[in-house]
């Protein structure tokens, strides 16, 4: 008995003592790891991206071609497609009444004519015979002259009466204003067409010069001071994939449009192949090569918080926070403005709102 009483106490203490020591290793808290804050040297460098904008491509010149005179359509000449040459006749018209107003303006002309021509022979042997004394008055030549005068008057505005008829007859034939394309047509043979009325709610033809083309690009305000007159640009469309073509910048606007507060900015794109089509939707790569070396730093350097844009800086082993303007940004780069930064300053790499003014920096 004395035996198993020794036995059982030396198995207890050894319990305990394996209990305790178990107790202890549970209750032992890990040491935290030290984290080191990156830092970095600030520097300037010229920041050089590219956008994309939508654009749209127009005929360098384009014209809808309508009736000045109510008539109706005698012959086409040509069709959707046709190539045309600058005053080649597209369409003929019809109108009976002009040829009978002429007829009419004609016949008065040859009578305001006659009616001069008499009176203007009178006058001229009145002044004659004038020219001895006593055998005409003063009162029967001036009455002479101012009958010529009245008939010359007539005559001329029977004159002008003619020419406005037949300008108005020129109108009947429509020809092309400069060489280009017919894109459309809305009219057939007998169509009633005019300046007002049913008749004139389209234009007879479309006309298009697409040997060169206009590609018109609104630019946004923050993007207009990376453009200038006479920079060359390239684009894609849709409708050619795998393609890049080219164009000058040859006009634009000066001004933002109120609404869009954007800038029309047009190109000129040769297109003698003519692959290109008027009113294609074009991507246009504009590039934002900037002008001047500017601060750039990593995106992650940038605190965006509640209390302003800032990057912390590291001076004397502290954090000291500068407020910054952030600029363009380019893929993880952004760049900063601020007066307070110089070169070579030393700047943390991720910076956390955590890190405050006068705070010790881990190293």
């Amino acid at each position: 008995m004395k035996k198993i009483t020794l036995l059982s106490s030396a198995a207890l203490s050894l319990l305990l003592l394996y209990g305790c020591g178990e107790k202890k290793e549970e209750t032992a808290a890990p040491e935290p790891e030290k984290t080191v804050t990156e830092t970095f040297e600030l520097q300037k460098e010229k920041l050089s991206s590219e956008i994309r904008l939508p654009a749209e491509l127009q005929g360098f010149r384009q014209v809808d071609l309508y009736a000045k005179v109510a008539s109706y359509v005698k012959e086409l000449k040509v069709d959707i497609g046709s190539q045309v040459k600058a005053g080649q006749l597209l369409i003929v018209l019809e109108a009976p009444e002009i040829s009978s107003q002429i007829a009419a303006a004609q016949s008065r002309l040859h009578s305001a004519e006659a009616v001069y021509t008499a009176s203007n022979a009178t006058y001229n042997r009145l002044l004659e015979t004038s020219k001895v004394e006593g055998t005409i008055s003063k009162n029967d030549l001036d009455i002479a002259l101012s009958r010529k005068s009245s008939d010359y008057a007539q005559f001329q505005a029977a004159k002008a009466t003619m020419r406005e008829l037949q300008t108005m007859q020129g109108y009947l034939q429509i020809r092309a204003p400069f060489d280009g394309v017919v894109s459309a047509r809305n009219v057939n043979t007998g169509a009633y067409v005019g300046p007002q009325g049913k008749g004139s709610d389209l234009p007879l033809f479309t006309v298009q010069d697409q040997a060169k083309l206009r590609l018109a690009v609104l630019v946004p305000e923050a993007y207009t001071g990376y453009l200038s007159d006479g920079d060359n640009l390239s684009f894609t469309v849709g409708s050619l994939p795998g393609k890049t073509f080219n164009g000058k910048i040859k006009r634009m606007s000066g001004a933002l449009d109120l609404k869009l507060r954007s800038e029309r900015v047009e190109m000129d794109v040769i297109n003698n192949d003519k692959k290109l089509l008027p009113g294609m939707v074009a991507q246009v790569i504009l590039p934002l090569n900037a002008k001047d070396s500017t601060f750039v730093v990593p995106k992650s350097a940038v605190v965006n918080s509640a209390e302003g844009i800032y990057v912390i800086g590291v001076k004397d082993n502290k954090y000291h926070r500068t407020t910054v303007v952030k600029g363009r940004e380019f893929g993880d780069k952004v760049e900063v403005y601020s007066d307070s930064l110089t070169v070579n300053q030393k700047l943390v790499k991720a910076a956390s709102e955590e890190m405050r003014n006068g705070d010790a920096i881990n190293q």
